[in-house]
């Protein structure tokens, strides 16, 4: 029988019509960093630094049919998906999968179309389970690198981690009952991109969704986290000002507690400790966000947004920004930045962290994230009163900025 289920597996294409969520207003939250657990953050974490999973799928094409009690949720999606396509009526970690992927596209053919060279698109297994597809651009005409990578997992959590993750997710174990494992799933899109150009910021924008399975397939626990931030080396105002403004247009849409709460997270999520200063000039920035904050269709509406809005938010600013004059010494500036940006994803960023100790990671992947080129100068310091030390001053000291 298992040998008839290995050959029944092949991959599925889905094709499933947009979703179109409602809103109904929203609860505000008290979620905050200090209390979530590693666990839980870790594994929504897995969907966007490292692992990501192209399912595998088991195909009725076995002259015995299978049954359902004996297929993972990896095998009862991709079933659903052959045979059913995906509408709104589909579990949320099919709707979130096929938007994802949608806007993986999306975003990659608008940068494209501004930088004039093609991104090479790679689609990975790991042999311990997972996959992911990763786009990359190096060495364009605007862009020295940039990369948008859409990872979707299916696995097993052990008890310990139920136990931790029941901290912060109460109906992850409803009334005390901690089962042994529980299947889960996760998926997110992460990019980053870094410009030539040291007058234009770089950026990076991720939005994931975690939840559990119950035995009969059904959701169990969910959260969603995500965000985008703004990290430039040299610091215009007016840029800083457009970009949090269209975040907190997004975030007043759902919840008007949403980017207060969201930006503070971010200043303080993306804090080089070593060095007493912010990576970049913040945007926003959450995690944990379930049914205790909203319902799961306004929470993935206030995602859709979210992600729908980093082209007309970014792109804007690279016109401006791209073709502008600099000096060897502004370049090198920005390669001196560029390190911090490096220190901060190797040292401090849970993502990277996990993804670079997780057996048959994708490292490629991971680092995807990291610039082409940087720059460490012993004891540099920024000249008093120059752009380079008010950058400085408001990295160190951040700025309300909406």
């Amino acid at each position: 029988m298992a040998s008839r289920r290995q050959a029944a597996r092949f991959l599925l294409q889905c094709k499933l019509r947009p979703q179109l969520a409602s809103r109904r207003s929203l609860s505000t939250f008290t979620s905050s960093t200090s209390s979530s657990s590693p666990w839980a953050r870790y594994a929504g974490f897995a969907a966007f630094g490292l692992i990501a999973s192209v399912p595998l799928t088991y195909a009725m094409a076995v002259t015995e049919p299978l049954s359902m009690d004996s297929l993972s949720l990896a095998d009862r999606d991709e079933q659903q998906k052959k045979n059913e396509g995906v509408s709104e009526a589909s579990p949320m970690r099919l709707r979130m999968e096929k938007f994802i992927k949608e806007q993986q596209d999306h975003i990659v053919k608008a940068l494209e179309e501004l930088d004039g060279a093609k991104f090479r698109k790679d689609e990975w297994q790991r042999k311990e389970g997972g996959g992911g597809i990763t786009c990359c651009l190096q060495d364009g005409n605007v862009f020295e690198k940039a990369g948008v990578g859409v990872s979707v997992v299916y696995g097993t959590l052990p008890k310990p981690a139920i136990l931790k993750m029941s901290a912060n997710h109460k109906n992850i174990a409803p009334n005390g009952e901690v089962p042994d494992s529980l299947e889960f799933f996760a998926a997110g899109l992460s990019l980053i991109v870094h410009p030539k150009n040291p007058m234009a910021p770089t950026v990076h924008l991720n939005y994931r969704y975690f939840e559990t399975a119950k035995p009969d397939g059904s959701s169990g626990a969910w959260w969603f986290g995500g965000g985008s931030d703004l990290t430039p080396s040299y610091l215009f105002d007016e840029d800083a000002i457009q970009f949090h403004r269209d975040l907190k247009d997004v975030c007043d849409k759902h919840n008007k507690d949403y980017y207060p709460k969201f930006k503070k997270w971010c200043d303080e999520y993306f804090y080089n400790k070593h060095r007493g200063e912010c990576r970049g000039i913040g945007g926003i920035f959450f995690d944990d966000i379930d049914e205790t904050v909203s319902d799961k269709e306004n929470t993935f509406a206030f995602i859709q947004d979210g992600l729908k809005s980093f082209i007309p938010t970014y792109v804007p600013i690279v016109l401006k920004r791209k073709g502008m004059p600099f000096t060897e010494a502004e370049k090198e500036w920005q390669q001196i930045r560029r390190g911090k940006y490096v220190e901060f994803n190797l040292v401090h960023d849970r993502g990277t962290s996990f993804g670079l100790n997780t057996p048959g990671a994708r490292v490629e992947s991971i680092l995807m994230s990291m610039p082409l080129t940087a720059s460490w100068r012993y004891m540099h310091e920024p000249q008093p009163g120059s752009r380079e030390a008010r950058l400085v001053e408001v990295l160190q000291n951040p700025k309300e900025w909406v």
